[in-house]
């Protein structure tokens, strides 16, 4: 495969991205045996030895991501007059009608991305269901055991940092493959023998984690019809969210109980392998290649998606002067500021439930009598029920209201919370209502993060948009780190006086939505930034 399929342009580092993607999946193939070898004793390593080959290993996975970075490196050489004169006829530029139709390649974009946000989502759900049996294999407490999440979450928080800069260094395309390769390095975590060596390869992941969401949304963004974006950014989101808890809910339930908790971590391998073998459905912005002066290649990837009617419109965008100079106010500052602080309380919200309720929640159900295998299904079952609702949500998103979809999302969490906290109080009516209400908490958690950022992204111009998302994703990663301090301090209270509390920011974030959030539906961006500046 050409290096060609990663930057866009014959590179001068293929070599190096794939001999460092070989030696990284050979380091963690040599993490195995001593997982396989463990098998004896229900696959317990606390307490082992690491043996000379995992040492081979670690070394191998550090050389290769270090390798794989380099081959990503964009060729610095510009593109020549005659492969952009060869791109396409000029003529094809003319026909907008074009532009505004989604292709064959945008589907398959779609798809890729969303396998992409799958494997993202399913690495901080994992922790959920891997916790119950590190307390079990280590013997650590509740409040020691909360650590692991709260790293990952605050890798997570400097990752959407990192990454934000990895984009514009490397672009999308590079970015999301170099997550792919800190994926698979990281599934080692399945043969680490100490709890501290978890903690440690947990934050590598959040690193890796961090910046997926954001960078495929911002992709996607850039690629897809504004006539189309709408609906499905949000239905790439819900489909997203609700498969990765799917995907780790059912990979638990099915491999957990016969290869113990460990085989979670080692699914990082497979996936991210996947990934990469996925590029060729991955382009790079053709935004970000006509920033940096490569016309030939922006060329070629919008002709590909039938959208060559944009080349003109988007290279005289780099004119018009859009700064933060030009806008003049900020985030906080009117006529931005309330609708700020809404979508961020609704971001604190989400990441309350999202990292707090539902990781606890596998916890929660066996304490109550379930088995490890019944509330693993449990729990798919209800994600199951949410997956294709990401479909009905994207519709109302589109058709409806954009701002009345968030609030309905945040209502629909506060009636799966109601549920939990009075079926724990001992209502004998709701006693077989279990299932309804944690689908209805998982429908509502992951509509909320399908709409979010999209909904964001639409409420602020040009010069405050990438900083008005990133705070909003930024503060669904306060509210997890603040649910996992609370457990460290061993203040988790029972399944039903947290529905309780958490019931409280729900609440309060769809107040606040429905009465500061604007009405998007039908803006179209690209003339309101154009509007906006002038």
């Amino acid at each position: 495969m050409s290096f060609t399929s990663f930057s866009g342009r014959a590179g001068r580092h293929a070599a190096a991205f794939w001999l460092g993607a070989a030696a990284v999946t050979l380091g963690v193939g040599l993490h195995l045996p001593s997982y396989f070898l463990s098998a004896s004793g229900d696959f317990r390593l606390c307490g082992t030895a690491i043996d000379p080959l995992m040492i081979v290993g670690m070394v191998a996975i550090l050389g290769g991501t270090l390798a794989a970075a380099y081959g990503l490196l964009p060729n610095d050489a510009q593109p020549c007059r005659a492969e952009a004169d060869a791109a396409g006829p000029a003529g094809e530029a003319d026909n907008p009608a074009a532009a505004d139709r989604l292709t064959g390649a945008h589907w398959a974009l779609v798809a890729t991305m969303s396998f992409a946000l799958v494997i993202d989502v399913m690495k901080p759900a994992t922790l959920g269901f891997v916790a119950p049996g590190m307390v079990i294999e280590y013997g650590l407490s509740r409040a020691v055991i909360a650590f692991l999440p709260l790293v990952a979450l605050l890798g997570t928080s400097l990752g959407s940092f990192l990454w934000g800069s990895i984009a514009d260094r490397l672009g999308r395309r590079a970015s999301i493959l170099l997550a792919a390769i800190m994926f698979i390095g990281t599934s080692t975590c399945g043969a680490m023998p100490s709890f501290a060596g978890n903690v440690f390869m947990c934050f590598v992941m959040g690193l890796a984690a961090g910046g997926m969401l954001p960078i495929t949304f911002t992709l996607m963004a850039e690629m897809v019809p504004a006539r189309h974006r709408g609906w499905l950014l949000v239905l790439l989101g819900g489909l997203g969210t609700a498969g990765g808890y799917l995907a780790a809910s059912g990979l638990a339930s099915l491999l957990e109980p016969h290869f113990g908790w460990r085989i979670m971590w080692f699914l990082g391998l497979p996936t991210g392998l996947l990934l990469i073998l996925l590029n060729q459905s991955i382009p790079e912005s053709p935004r970000f290649l006509l920033l940096h002066g490569r016309e030939a290649e922006a060329r070629r990837i919008l002709q590909r998606f039938g959208a060559l009617a944009l080349l003109r419109e988007w290279s005289a965008d780099r004119t018009t002067g859009l700064s933060e100079e030009t806008a003049g106010i900020g985030l906080f500052r009117q006529p931005y500021a309330s609708t700020t602080m809404a979508l961020n309380a609704a971001a604190i919200a989400w990441g309350l439930i999202n990292f707090g309720l539902l990781l606890w929640l596998p916890a929660d159900l066996r304490n109550a009598g379930f088995t490890v295998a019944g509330s693993d299904v449990l729990l798919a079952q209800s994600s199951l029920l949410a997956l294709p609702t990401a479909a009905v949500i994207a519709a109302v998103y589109a058709r409806c209201s954009t701002k009345w979809t968030l609030v309905a999302m945040l209502a629909l969490c506060a009636m799966g919370l109601a549920g939990l906290c009075l079926m724990q109080a001992g209502s004998a009516a709701l006693g077989d209502k279990l299932l309804l209400f944690v689908a209805l908490l998982m429908i509502g958690s992951n509509g909320i993060i399908a709409v979010l950022l999209p909904y964001a992204a639409e409420n602020y111009p040009l010069p405050l948009r990438g900083r008005g998302t990133g705070w909003v994703a930024g503060c669904s990663k306060v509210g997890g780190v603040a649910a996992q301090l609370a457990s460290m301090c061993a203040m988790v209270p029972a399944l039903g006086a947290a529905a309780l509390v958490l019931a409280v920011p729900i609440l309060a974030a769809g107040t606040m939505v429905g009465r500061f959030g604007p009405e998007t539906r039908g803006r179209i961006l690209d003339r309101a930034d154009r509007s906006f500046a002038h």
